[in-house]
């Protein structure tokens, strides 16, 4: 019998996939492509919300999971995902500096922001404002990262590249069985794709759609990532990844000539050079309107487990989230009330009432 059957390969799934394998328990995995979120995301990670100057939640802990589990990955699959990189924050005045430093005073911002300002200038964007840097930032090449790992599950035997059904579930006392194959538990990792899961369709995951480019541009010589309405991150060779969007009622995950056109204003707003759109794409997070995840198991299903909601912040949450719910599952480590899906609860006894499993 398995320890765990996880469902989804993104993420939220390779990362509980890992923290299993680092236990020596058994695992196999279940994908169908059918989610692309991880795979297209900008994988950004910084512990400052820029918009409002606050901490991400838990930041600390995150980015020390975080930063294990990548070292960890890239050791084992002898390819680089992680590459760390500062994120500038353009200022547009004197006010929005003046903020910066108050907010840099703050004890939990203090690790994060640096009060010297940069005021280096780089070719073909004006900063006559200079730059705020946020420190403990970089990004995740996700779509190699998953390649990598999926790539690594199938030479394993560990991935099954088919689609979950969820009426084949028989529930054992020891577990469940499904098909041919019986389980101690079953991790449901699936992204915006938890909406077809009679199981947890319960909760409130309101998927937010995210437009991207990868653009090349020969005279934008930039070594960071800069922040402003939108990212501008450095991939080499002339070619930079440019985003995001967000549109809460689109739930499909194809470009669209509104995100393009939103996305060629913003850029145009801050660099002067010209560039070419070199690739255009999209998907649908994962988010929660209380912007946190998704972790838990089912208030009947002892054996179900979910493992969601990571948003906008996947590369950073994905370890940690995944750490959290092994240890809740394993050795009933309380999970963070603000992440346990138990804070539904209302929700998931209303959904009886209409059949909910």
């Amino acid at each position: 019998m398995l320890d765990y059957l996880i469902v989804g390969s993104g993420l939220a799934g390779i990362s509980f996939a890992e923290v299993a394998l680092k236990n020596n328990k058994t695992i196999l995995l279940l994908d169908d492509k059918s989610q692309n979120s991880s795979r297209v995301a900008g994988g950004l990670y910084n512990p400052v919300i820029l918009k409002r100057f606050s901490e991400v939640w838990n930041a600390k802990e995150q980015l020390v999971l975080m930063n294990d589990f990548y070292d960890r990955v890239e050791g084992k699959l002898k390819e680089r995902f992680n590459y760390k990189m500062p994120v500038l924050r353009k200022f547009f005045s004197i006010e929005e500096q003046n903020n910066w430093f108050a907010a840099s005073d703050k004890i939990n911002l203090a690790p994060f922001l640096s009060t010297k300002l940069i005021s280096k200038k780089y070719n073909s964007i004006d900063s006559p404002y200079d730059y705020g840097e946020v420190l403990h930032t970089g990004y995740v090449d996700t779509a190699l990262l998953l390649d990598a790992y999926r790539q690594y599950l199938l030479e394993n035997d560990l991935l099954r590249e088919e689609t979950f059904n969820f009426s084949d579930i028989e529930f054992l006392d020891s577990g469940i069985k499904y098909k041919d194959i019986q389980a101690q538990n079953i991790i449901f990792a699936e992204g915006f794709g938890m909406h077809k899961n009679p199981f947890f369709n319960y909760l409130p995951l309101d998927g937010t759609k995210g437009e991207l480019f990868v653009i090349k541009a020969p005279d934008l010589r930039l070594d960071v990532i800069v922040n402003t309405s939108v990212f501008i991150l450095p991939l080499g060779d002339d070619l930079f990844k440019v985003g995001a969007t967000y549109n809460w009622y689109d739930k499909t995950a194809e470009p669209t000539e509104e995100g393009k056109q939103e996305l060629l204003e913003r850029i145009k707003e801050i660099i002067t050079c010209d560039f070419e759109i070199v690739k255009h794409f999209a998907g649908v997070r994962p988010t929660v309107a209380d912007r946190r995840p998704l972790l838990g198991t089912h208030e009947k299903h002892k054996s179900l487990h979910i493992l969601n909601g990571l948003g906008t912040r996947g590369v950073m949450l994905g370890p940690a989230m995944a750490k959290a719910l092994y240890d809740h599952i394993e050795n009933n480590v309380p999970l963070d009330r603000e992440a346990d899906i138990k804070r539904f609860h209302k929700r998931y006894l209303k959904g009886l009432t209409f059949g909910q499993p």
